[in-house]
């Protein structure tokens, strides 16, 4: 019931204005903790716990309504993947806002007076307060059915939901209409969020855990469905609890294996409706038109002076900087997909991830050469990307989009739970190169030579026919397929190559890391690449890898002298989403016309 209340909010929201909002789980956040806080400066009444909760719900409300005029307004025509980031970088300013006025340690909410006990149903105790919780889902489902059936707001917004430009058409002021749903949806999640604060530890990552359950919800569902939230919420409940029952690591996995599920089979939900999104393209990359020569040429020179510069630089830049060149080699084969094909991934961690694991792997459990394990990381990114793509390609938009979230974190939970072989979250250690290799400098080189390789293949993939297939797919699917372009064949091949070029930067990074955890293949890593793209600049082929470079410079700078790295990133994210959304290297072009 808990997850349906927050799950419906995401819905209503997505449905109405179709926001993908990753800062829901922001407000549910925001809700358990302003009830804490509450609960400790009102006077002990019987009813505390229900002022509290109600006071608390209607202050996130009111932040959501503040949040969608000042910036979601701004972003309602642009792509998905725009609206995502930019409440991504609510989520780390949101996330860091709690750390600074609660702080870093877990915090708990003791149960309504009354409710502690427990209750004797068919001769078994049950506590009470989870029995309120269950009675008062339904309540609440009806009295937003009520709402949504029986009210002119629930009229426009059903209307909205199906058709929002005839809505407009019609005469009715979209934006307040918009305004209203998205303060209402915040208030259902931080109602959500004041009620499960006496059941759950409440602590600054617990935005995450509930916003990703919550879109397996909406998915499941159906986007914009308010009883498909309801359907859904409850059968990923059941098939949490029965899947412990059975095997304690495979509930999660499930939960997201249904989601998958669902999407192959019927990708618009259980109860929901195919959604057609309206927003505006941005305009993709092309491909290099001109003399190769240039191109070569300055390209083997950027390695020459680097490779120079790699004698003289110390350890620590050496280090930021292999750093860097992995991560430029994720961000660019997510920029192949993004630019060239027109797919939007959410979980490109997952071959980051699979790289990293597979080098590790190989290794330590399998005593492979150093040479034999760095190739068998992008051998697994390559081979895991080849079968999700069988199923990911078939899907446009957002469904696209969730899939490749879904399939991420089936990965993810099958590393964070397989402890026999991957080593849980205990991850996989000492995994560092031999001899001189270890040294910065030297592994410096080499990471710059295997960059070098991997940005050449994909600059290879733009120049080729594949490349131009791509474009001509994301630029018109129906129209590409008409004169005999593969259109599925080209998006596989394209997803594999990229899931390769993605593990090859995992392998740089493990080695560099001396080791690998599930963190590398988690949402949050899915997010990393994308920014990094819009700092450096969508449809730039060299976009990613000036990202790549500013992003980890501001983390290096701004983490050495502040606590709160991710509101600053969220706060520079924010901006480039509103005011620069072709990035640094599009606002230089500008600048130079």
């Amino acid at each position: 019931m808990l997850l349906f209340l927050v799950a419906s909010g995401l819905s209503l929201i997505f449905g109405v204005s179709r926001i993908v909002n990753f800062a829901h789980g922001s407000f549910y956040m925001l809700g358990a903790y302003l009830t804490a806080t509450l609960l400790e400066r009102l006077p002990d009444w019987s009813a505390r716990f229900a002022l509290a909760a109600l006071a608390a719900s209607a202050a996130v409300a009111l932040l959501g309504a503040f949040v969608e005029i000042g910036l979601l307004r701004r972003v309602y025509r642009a792509p998905e993947l725009y609206q995502l980031l930019l409440t991504f970088g609510l989520v780390l300013v949101a996330g860091d806002l709690v750390r600074y006025v609660w702080g870093t340690q877990n915090r708990s909410v003791p149960l309504p007076r009354g409710l502690a006990g427990a209750v004797t149903v068919l001769g078994r105790p049950f506590p009470a307060y989870y029995l309120l919780i269950v009675g008062l889902g339904p309540v609440i489902a009806l009295g937003l059915w009520g709402l949504f059936y029986r009210t002119r707001w629930g009229v426009l917004l059903r209307a909205a939901t199906a058709d929002r430009e005839m809505v407009s058409a019609l005469g009715v002021d979209q934006r307040w209409l918009f305004t209203s749903v998205f303060a209402f949806g915040a208030w259902l999640a931080g109602l959500g969020g004041a009620l499960a604060a006496p059941l759950v530890a409440l602590t600054p990552g617990m935005d995450t855990e509930i916003v990703v359950e919550a879109f397996v919800v909406v998915v499941v569902g159906g986007m914009g469905s308010f009883g498909g939230s309801l359907l859904a919420a409850i059968l990923i409940g059941l098939l949490q609890s029965f899947g412990i029952l059975v095997h304690e690591r495979a509930s999660l996995v499930l939960v997201f294996l249904l989601m998958a599920v669902a999407l192959i089979v019927r990708p618009w939900g259980l109860l929901g409706r195919p959604v057609v999104t309206t927003g505006a393209r941005v305009g993709g990359a092309e491909p290099w038109r001109g003399p190769l020569s240039p191109v070569v040429g300055g390209a083997l020179l950027a390695v020459l002076v680097l490779a120079v510069a790699a004698g003289f630089l110390p350890a620590f830049s050496l280090v930021q900087g292999t750093e860097i060149l992995a991560l430029a080699l994720a961000a660019g084969s997510l920029h192949l997909l993004w630019a060239y094909g027109g797919m939007i991934s959410f979980g490109h961690a997952a071959y980051f991830g699979l790289g990293a694991y597979g080098a590790a792997l190989g290794l330590v459990k399998a005593g492979l050469p150093m040479a034999a394990a760095f190739a068998l990381g992008p051998g697994v990114a390559a081979a895991a990307a080849a079968l999700f793509a069988l199923f990911c390609v078939r899907l446009t938009s957002i469904y696209f989009a969730m899939l490749t979230l879904a399939v991420a974190q089936i990965a993810y939970t099958v590393v964070f739970q397989w402890y026999g072989f991957t080593g849980g979250d205990n991850g996989i250690l000492s995994v560092w190169p031999p001899g001189r290799l270890g040294a910065p400098r030297w592994y410096f080189l080499f990471a710059l030579g295997v960059t070098a390789v991997g940005v050449a293949i994909l600059f290879w993939i733009t120049q080729s026919p594949l490349g131009l297939a791509l474009r001509a797919i994301r630029d018109n699917a129906r129209r590409a397929e008409a004169v005999g372009v593969d259109v599925h064949r080209h998006q596989w091949l394209a997803f594999l190559l990229a899931g390769a070029v993605a593990g090859l930067g995992g392998a740089l990074y493990v080695f560099l890391k001396g080791s690998a955890f599930p963190d590398y293949l988690f949402v949050t890593k899915s997010i990393e690449p994308l920014v990094m793209i819009l700092l450096g600049g969508v449809g730039s082929f060299l976009g990613p890898m000036v990202g790549a470079g500013v992003f980890k410079a501001l983390d290096t700078i701004v983490t050495a002298r502040l606590h709160y790295w991710g509101a600053v990133l969220g706060a520079i994210l924010t901006l480039l989403v509103v005011l620069f959304p072709d990035g640094l290297l599009g606002a230089i072009r500008r600048g130079a016309r």
